[in-house]
């Protein structure tokens, strides 16, 4: 299974938020922390919020902080609605997508349930468990090491 890079972006936001719940975050500081385009956090972070994962505040002072403590926020949650929309294969989508085979395909119950049960293997944990507590820092080597 492969994710979308809007589901490896949210949950790097939500790793981060997680290991500091108390402090605001601004997609600014994300932006330049994990060195990813600013408005397309910013997108990630409206999608929390309508989710109530995060609530946020404009202006000075302002930001995001997680909605619940860290600790009751489960993974396979986070996944389900961070990849709604983007079903596994075609055919799982809400319109059945253009598949040949429909009515005689017996792959699709199969990947129904594996997604299932990777879902709930995920939320066996939740963001507590995968908090970054600080941003990673880049370790430089060779000639320009200081």
């Amino acid at each position: 299974m492969r994710l979308t890079t809007f589901t490896d972006y949210g949950l790097r936001m939500l790793m981060r938020m997680a290991g500091a719940p108390e402090q605001s975050f601004s997609t600014a500081e994300f932006a330049d922390e994990f060195g990813l385009s600013r408005n397309h956090l910013a997108k990630i972070a409206q999608h929390f919020s309508r989710a109530g994962l995060i609530q946020t505040r404009q202006g000075g002072g302002g930001g995001a902080i997680l909605a619940r403590p860290p600790e009751d926020i489960r993974l396979g949650d986070i996944i389900r609605s961070l990849e709604a929309g983007h079903p596994l294969v075609e055919c799982l989508g809400a319109d059945g997508g253009n598949c040949t085979l429909d009515g005689q395909c017996r792959l699709k119950g199969r990947l129904r349930v594996a997604e299932a049960a990777f879902l709930a293997e995920l939320n066996q944990s939740t963001l507590a468990d995968i908090a970054v507590s600080h941003p990673a820092r880049r370790s430089v080597t060779g000639p320009d090491a200081r």
